[in-house]
């Protein structure tokens, strides 16, 4: 058991906060009871998933998107009132960290990310660190590249680039990252990976010859919060579960 407040302080700390101009607000976004025994992990505070993690006893919502985006509607109404009520009927914590747990060298979606693909992480490339570069041992081809990744994270990607390319320097940037793509261009990499595809996407891939891979924002992004979540648990000596609710972006 630990205190919430002992709890979000040492997570504020581990996760580098302070680094960061984000979308929304990290840390503690809506306050519950004061004694956390258990965390429940997701992607996506959801309320499919405050109701699954209310079910299984937990004390603690961790995930990476939370609420309070920038530019968003700030009245509590609609879908907003409905979540917000319900982590205050049940006395639940939320807490949520966005672009530095996409970063956190150890625990963040890029390098976990990476791990799961079998990628170790060389350097990084762009600004907060939020682009990561690795090299295969040895080139295989796009479409075999790609029928890696679909074993690996049970889903298939989408490929944009001639199926034939060989492939040896990757990039990639968990979630929405596709904007990123001509840092991924510039710095001369074989291929480019992320969550989701925009339509700009698939010019600048046939184009520049840097092929694209369309993985999934869910998907990509539901490792740093279980690494995270396994930590704090570790290091407090609390419950932790990780619950996927499906999405199929």
């Amino acid at each position: 058991m630990v205190k919430i407040n002992e709890l979000t302080h040492y997570t504020q700390q581990l996760m580098l906060v302070s680094r960061f101009k984000d979308y929304c607000p990290n840390g503690l976004q809506v306050e519950g009871k004061s004694e956390i025994r258990k965390i429940v992990t997701g992607v996506t505070a959801s309320m499919a998933l405050l109701e699954a993690a209310k079910e299984t006893g937990a004390d603690l919502i961790l995930v990476h998107h939370g609420y309070f985006w920038r530019n968003e509607n700030p009245v509590i109404e609609g879908v907003k009132r409905k979540r917000i009520a319900f982590l205050l009927k049940y006395d639940l914590n939320l807490l949520a960290y966005h672009l530095p747990l996409d970063a956190h060298p150890e625990l963040g979606n890029n390098v976990q990310f990476g791990k799961v693909l079998g990628l170790e992480v060389i350097c990084y490339l762009g600004d907060d660190n939020l682009v990561a570069y690795a090299e295969l041992e040895s080139a295989v081809t796009l479409s075999e590249f790609g029928a890696h990744i679909q074993a690996k994270l049970r889903r298939a990607p989408m490929l944009i680039g001639n199926a034939d390319k060989l492939i040896k320097k990757v990039a990639w940037c968990t979630g929405a990252a596709q904007g990123y793509m001509e840092i991924a261009i510039a710095s001369g990499v074989d291929v480019f990976i992320s969550g989701e595809v925009s339509e700009q996407t698939t010019h600048q891939a046939m184009e520049s010859g840097v092929a694209y891979i369309s993985a999934g924002h869910h998907v990509t992004e539901r490792y740093g919060v279980q690494a995270l979540g396994a930590h704090l648990a570790h290091h407090f000596d609390l419950m932790h579960e990780f619950i996927d609710i499906y999405n199929p972006v």
